[in-house]
């Protein structure tokens, strides 16, 4: 699948905020509902929890024709045979990840600057992730950005831009009207009864708004 496309509605499973239901479960009901790519995200899961989740992961998305992204662990994402890896500004640097680990790999990229975004590109990576959008609950301490950059940044680079932070059915056409490629949702759906419905409801709102323009 093209990667514009791949990232068109990018969901991060988190059991915390999913009402103790798992990852697998819930990515699982995501790409039911309309849902491109998958991230394995776990700050508190060790190497072999994680490794055996990717493994599901995998083959779920396999399965669904869906991209799946590792968060921060390359390793990982080698040992699932992930499409690719997400990395934050105190992660390992692209340029090493290409160069020396991961040469295959599709490597993005969180930023919240401009000239995050520009430095990004010239490193190598293949997407990036614009945060925070609005304001959200599924990450501390992270500042609102706002609209303004996301169309600033997308105006910059070449790269496809996806934007992620307290995204909704409500908001999402105005994301994409910005530049955006597709967006990513935590909270979104994995807050959500009906993850699957949620995730319908809101391809719904994009496939609308991309055929009007």
């Amino acid at each position: 699948m093209e990667l514009v496309k791949a990232l068109r509605l990018y969901f991060i499973p988190d059991p915390d905020i999913g009402l103790g239901v798992e990852e697998t479960i819930q990515a699982e009901l995501a790409l039911k509902g309309g849902v491109t790519a998958i991230q394995l995200r776990s700050k508190q899961r060790n190497a072999i929890e994680l490794f055996h989740i990717g493994q599901k992961l995998r083959d779920i998305t396999v399965h669904q024709n869906a991209l799946l992204i590792v968060n921060d662990r390359v390793d990982i994402a080698l040992s699932v045979r992930a499409d690719g890896v997400h990395v934050g500004q105190s992660d390992l640097p692209v340029s090493i990840i290409r160069n020396t680990l991961a040469k295959n790999l599709i490597i993005g990229v969180s930023v919240c600057t401009l000239e995050e975004a520009k430095q990004a590109e010239s490193d190598g990576a293949d997407y990036i992730s614009v945060q925070s959008l609005y304001a959200t609950q599924s990450k501390e301490n992270v500042p609102v950005v706002g609209l303004k950059l996301l169309e600033k940044i997308v105006h910059s680079v070449s790269l496809p831009v996806i934007g992620i932070g307290g995204i909704s059915t409500s908001n999402v056409s105005s994301v994409l009207s910005a530049g955006a490629c597709g967006v990513a949702v935590i909270s979104a759906l994995s807050g959500q009864q009906d993850i699957e419905s949620k995730a319908r409801t809101l391809r719904k709102v994009m496939d609308q708004y991309e055929n009007a323009n």
